[in-house]
């Protein structure tokens, strides 16, 4: 699938890093400098990005799990989701859940970004659900 892309930043094209990564690689772009984000603190990271995506398409916005393991960075309203009518810039909200200060350099790799296909629903209104052996439970109604 091609898909059209203005990039703003000095940084490559979004890539995938081996021939089965299912997410390719979002750059911090800070041209003007690094941004230290404190415990518990939450920051927009631009990319330099614009996409144009197909109709029937969306770009999910996720975690590193590399970040959120060593250094307790993951994103906020995650996955985020990407539009195929939105044109403005792709931004990652970052947020330090550690004890320790991070620091975003420019170029970071700091998010990973999938395409996926998604289906439009239409409603029908009914007055009952069919039955199902799990029925209403849930939040961990089957235990362990």
């Amino acid at each position: 699938m091609k898909i059209n892309i203005v990039n703003h930043s000095h940084h490559q094209l979004p890539t995938y890093e081996t021939t089965a990564s299912a997410g390719m690689d979002l750059r911090a772009f800070l041209p003007e400098s690094e941004i230290v984000i404190k415990p518990l603190q939450r920051v927009l990271i631009p990319t330099g990005l614009f996409i144009e995506l197909p109709v029937g398409y969306e770009a999910q916005v996720r975690p590193r799990s590399g970040l959120a393991f060593k250094n307790g960075i993951t994103i906020l309203n995650s996955p985020g989701t990407i539009d195929a009518d939105y044109r403005g810039e792709i931004k990652v909200i970052l947020i330090n859940l550690s004890d320790q200060e991070f620091v975003v350099k420019d170029g970071e790799r700091i998010a990973q970004m999938i395409i996926a296909q998604h289906e439009k629903a239409e409603w029908t209104q009914v007055n009952e659900l069919s039955k199902t052996e799990r029925g209403q439970g849930g939040f961990g109604h089957t235990g362990k």
